[in-house]
């Protein structure tokens, strides 16, 4: 019975942090740098977006729809944003993966509100279907790792 309460007790606490990023970082397999931003838009609104990063001190937007303001002109015709279902916009940045600063940090602000994401440049991974699964579902493996052993003993 205390094993039981104990195998379940670490699958509780290993299931609260399994919500999804709401920004991720990848690299294509043409080494354009994709950017995916999970921020649900506010219904019965047109939908505002931004996609930026920083180094240091300085921050340069990539792209953005809010009138009055532009990108940085080295993203000029670099990048373009598009829409895959009502949460969920992708930023795809050509031909940057080379120049990239070594320590980044990415936003996208969907509607004013803002997620962020430091990345080490040695850190990106690609965007193939198995690394962006990991990376979001780590703590979902080792959940159904824990039942087995639990349901197996």
């Amino acid at each position: 019975m205390l094993k039981s309460l104990f195998a379940f007790g670490v699958l509780g606490v290993l299931l609260i942090p399994v919500q999804s990023d709401q920004i991720t970082v990848c690299v294509e397999d043409d080494n354009d740098l994709r950017v995916d931003c999970l921020i649900e838009p506010k219904p019965n609104k047109i939908t505002s977006y931004e996609f930026s990063w920083s180094s240091g001190t300085k921050e340069s937007l990539i792209n953005t729809n809010v009138s009055g303001s532009s990108a940085d002109p080295q993203f000029k015709d670099k990048s373009y944003v598009e829409e895959l279902n009502p949460q969920f916009y992708r930023m795809t940045l050509t031909g940057f993966t080379e120049k990239l600063p070594h320590n980044t940090t990415y936003l996208c602000k969907i509607s004013g509100v803002v997620a962020s994401v430091n990345v080490e440049k040695e850190q990106l991974v690609p965007c193939s279907a198995v690394s962006v699964f990991l990376k979001n579902s780590w703590s979902w493996i080792v959940c159904l790792l824990l039942f087995f052993y639990h349901t197996h003993n």
